[in-house]
């Protein structure tokens, strides 16, 4: 085990409305096996035994599946290693001697709470205009009953592995949601559970995105670059496609005097 002395320069920001900057703060004797976040509680840790106040960041499950440690490491959302977490990265990943700059992810629709951590409350919002299908809650349907093609089922599940962390917000220089939206509403629009609300809830998830003030898409595919998960910009694609057949299908319905 090597220890490493490094120099971090944190965002504190009391609030949303307040104005923020960076304070340097010494970590030093750091254990090189010690991942990110518990670098940061390390720190924490003596920041509360000088009497000075803590810094504030989001973390839960710390194993990389629920998308709550959002931190910009050196100007890249999660930090330099691809396809990982701010939890799953570690500090061998540094070097002693190194200046790391730690900062909130940074977007209108993600106003920041305090010092690190931000509200992505908009994302609930997203899923909560679409993000679901309608099933029978009785007793459990034959396992044959509903057959699923082994590469829709595939297509479903790498869509399905997006935790909503919002890296990929953070890393577009629009702040633009549609990598998140597209895999969440992909993943239902793939299945044929999906299909009866597939019109609805692409129209609504696409509207309430806008809503909430997240940028238009331009195609810099930093998104996927910066996502932990590794999801593909297809998904913006296949997106584009539903909402235009879901918009002619709306208008469609609207002037023959149907419903959805």
């Amino acid at each position: 085990m090597s220890l490493l002395n490094l120099t971090l320069k944190v965002w504190r920001q009391s609030s949303a409305n307040a104005a923020g900057r960076f304070q340097d703060i010494e970590a030093r004797d750091i254990p090189d096996h010690a991942s990110f976040l518990e670098m940061m509680d390390i720190v924490n840790e003596r920041l509360i035994s000088k009497g000075e106040e803590p810094i504030a960041f989001d973390h839960d499950c710390r194993e990389g599946i629920c998308g709550m440690c959002s931190m910009v490491i050196n100007g890249r959302p999660h930090g330099p290693e691809k396809t990982t977490t701010t939890c799953q990265l570690h500090m061998r990943k540094f070097k002693s001697g190194d200046t790391i700059y730690v900062e909130p992810f940074r977007a209108k629709s993600f106003p920041v709470i305090k010092d690190l951590a931000v509200d992505r409350s908009s994302f609930d919002e997203i899923q909560r205009a679409g993000g679901f299908v309608t099933v029978r809650t009785g007793s459990a349907i034959d396992a044959n009953a509903l057959p699923i093609g082994k590469e829709i089922a595939d297509a479903a599940m790498d869509a399905a592995e997006c935790i909503g962390c919002g890296a990929c917000v953070a890393a577009c220089p629009n702040a633009s949601a549609m990598l998140f939206v597209s895999a969440k509403a992909g993943q239902l629009n793939s299945l044929p559970q999906g299909q009866p609300e597939k019109t609805r809830r692409t129209l609504g998830m696409v509207r309430e995105m806008d809503a909430q003030g997240f940028g238009n898409c331009s195609n810099h595919y930093e998104c996927e670059a910066a996502c932990p998960k590794d999801i593909s910009v297809d998904w913006i694609s296949k997106l584009n496609r539903d909402y235009l057949c879901s918009a002619v299908v709306e208008k469609e319905a609207v002037a023959g005097g149907g419903g959805d």
